[in-house]
């Protein structure tokens, strides 16, 4: 596992030892980032305040402090997942701009600030996405105009909660990566 753009591209990440944490492959990361950059009238992440939420090995939230964002909150309930993405955040010298959290996204504490990019990537088929979209909405940890990019199985894709769109997803092998917005 490497960053795969912006100031740390190439730089390596420690990756977890056993199956039990499922990182974000590097052609995924690569092409979310892409399109987070192009896709939609301004680059999503230049500027934002990023939550990672089933944050695993950090990857997602530190391609984005990679690529421009401004910090990143890295959230899990596990703390083997805590301490690899506070190792690799180490090792790129970003410990600075991100916070660690150990919580369950499914029920976050309210949070007193919000985030315009938000990446969820829970275990797969056990329907925690719209989940934590829901409660993280509910809690106030999602700003207005916040863009959650949501990494699932392709073969059993999770429809967002009520109030939230899809106005794209895109299909890498078996991962289906959508991209969800609130009607807040």
């Amino acid at each position: 596992m490497r960053i795969t753009g912006g100031s740390h591209r190439s730089r390596p990440l420690v990756s977890p030892t056993d199956r039990a944490i499922r990182p974000t492959t590097d052609r995924v990361r690569e092409a979310v980032f892409g399109i987070l950059a192009h896709h939609w009238d301004q680059d999503r992440v230049e500027g934002a305040r990023v939550l990672d939420a089933f944050c695993g090995t950090g990857a997602l939230a530190l391609e984005a402090l990679s690529r421009g964002a401004a910090a990143a909150v890295l959230m899990d309930r596990d703390p083997r997942s805590l301490d690899l993405a506070r190792n690799n955040a180490a090792a790129l010298g970003e410990t600075a701009r991100c916070r660690f959290i150990r919580a369950d996204a499914t029920r976050p504490a309210g949070s007193s600030e919000s985030f315009t990019l938000v990446f969820l990537d829970p275990p797969y088929g056990q329907g925690l996405a719209a989940t934590a979209a829901l409660a993280l909405a509910q809690a106030g940890w999602l700003a207005p105009d916040a863009l959650i990019v949501v990494e699932q199985a392709a073969a059993s894709p999770e429809s967002p909660p009520p109030g939230f769109m899809v106005p794209d997803q895109r299909r890498y092998g078996d991962t289906l990566v959508a991209f969800w917005t609130s009607g807040r």
